[in-house]
């Protein structure tokens, strides 16, 4: 029997070796600290702090907006300055608190638990309080993934561990220096669910994840490792879901319908550290990365750091770097400006000496039907992007556009450079916006 594995995918430069070497490092920041009041799925989180308020590490400065919603807790101790619009990783200007850093990181008491002690309420109740959310990148509030309509039909909780993302090493530095965490992360989650097993997956580039966390799983009867091939997208959901369990889901199911929950491994730390510490997300690695910066590293950073900072403290940008990424290569967001806050789902920052995508010529496409092969959502990507281009909402639709997971493997293969998944990216987000109005 071969890896686990998906139907499509593809096989870019991985650029791991550049930072994979290098252990986790705390930074400290230096200058004020940004806390965006949209750093999850759903609703805006609410301040719950005025101007001159003096904040402690570890304090709740927003609550959550909604159900579908996180708080928000300051990751230093200082003053707020005030409440303001700044631009984000996205390009978008979003409400955020201020605070001015008084460098002295005066804390909260945390109320740690053990988990014996604690109901399943209890458990979620702490994960809602400490502000989880999924920081793999989706940032949908853990409280609300881990109470699905029936708990009884949940049949596996899978960590996230395939990092398929090229250049991004945050979470195999996670799994190689503090799997014990992801451990007690999992064995959280898994007291939620009576008949559950826990699987953690792990790409096959990783052995040495692998060899660790199977040791460390080797007498647990509801864990289990499971190592799945490396391919570019085996960490999206749909994928990992599939190789795994070889249960299929699209666009209008979630994976509790197949009875399954799926959790990044920095999202199970985070678990792990509300339910059992007491401590509320403040903090994430970060890998800063790429051929365009002196000295790749992976640091600890909390939420709220300029990103100028975590450049500047990895050596800078060389002379001839051409464009900086929030995120992987794939999926992350290109930046016009340094000056923006690390929030929880932020995972990595890329710097490049070459921008090849805005160097591509597109021509007409040649109808190869590449796209249609490395594609895991199975549509035809060539013809949903036509249908985008011409506003074709109806056919979109017809043609299945909205399975689309905007992976980007569509863009990656064309031979003639089409903006593929751009196109059908826009064009999903306008089916979206047309069907809240009605």
């Amino acid at each position: 029997m071969g890896l686990l594995t998906f139907r499509g995918g593809i096989h870019p430069y991985d650029g791991k070796e550049l930072s994979k070497s290098h252990p986790i490092e705390q930074y400290l920041p230096q200058g004020e600290m940004v806390y965006p009041l949209s750093q999850h799925i759903g609703a805006p989180a609410v301040p719950a702090v005025a101007k001159g308020d003096h904040v402690l590490v570890g304090q709740k400065i927003a609550d959550a907006g909604g159900f579908v919603s996180a708080a928000i807790h300051s990751s230093v101790s200082g003053t707020v300055k005030g409440i303001e619009s700044r631009l984000n990783a996205t390009g978008s200007m979003v409400n955020c608190i201020i605070i001015e850093n008084d460098q002295k990181y005066d804390a909260v008491e945390f109320t740690p638990a053990k988990l014996e002690d604690l109901s399943k309420e209890e458990i979620l109740k702490r994960i809602q309080a400490g502000g989880v959310v999924g920081m793999g990148g989706a940032g949908f509030p853990t409280h609300v993934k881990l109470a699905p309509k029936d708990p009884s039909k949940i049949e596996y909780v899978l960590v996230n561990g395939a990092e398929c993302e090229p250049y991004l090493t945050s979470d195999y530095r996670r799994m190689l220096e503090e799997p014990e965490k992801i451990i007690e992360g999992l064995r959280v989650m898994l007291k939620l669910f009576d008949h559950a097993k826990g699987f953690i997956c792990i790409e096959d580039n990783k052995p040495d994840c692998v060899a660790k966390l199977q040791e460390l799983v080797k007498n647990e009867s509801r864990m289990e490792v499971k190592e799945v091939k490396t391919k570019y997208p085996q960490g999206g959901e749909r994928c990992l879901i599939y190789a795994t369990t070889g249960r299929e889901i699209n666009s209008t199911m979630l994976p509790a319908d197949v009875g399954c929950v799926v959790d990044n491994v920095d999202t199970v730390v985070a678990v792990y550290q509300a339910v059992l510490l007491g401590m509320p997300v403040m903090s994430r690695i970060v890998t800063v990365t790429g051929d365009g910066i002196q000295q790749p590293r992976n640091f600890t950073v909390l939420t709220g750091t300029c990103m100028e900072e975590l450049i500047n403290a990895a050596g800078g940008l060389k002379n001839n770097a051409a464009k900086v990424i929030s995120g992987g290569p794939m999926m992350g967001f290109a930046l016009y400006q340094l000056n923006v806050p690390c929030t929880k789902t932020t995972s990595a920052f890329l710097c490049m000496q070459e921008d090849p995508v805005s160097q591509a010529q597109e021509t007409a496409c040649i109808n190869c039907g590449r796209c249609v092969s490395v594609c895991p959502g199975h549509v035809l990507p060539a013809r949903l992007a036509t249908f985008a281009q011409h506003g074709d909402m109806e056919a979109f639709q017809k043609f299945d556009g909205m399975e689309c997971c905007e992976c980007g493997c569509c863009s990656y293969i064309c031979p003639a450079k089409r903006p593929l998944t751009q196109s059908i990216k826009s064009m999903r987000k306008m089916v979206l916006a047309s069907r809240r109005k009605k």
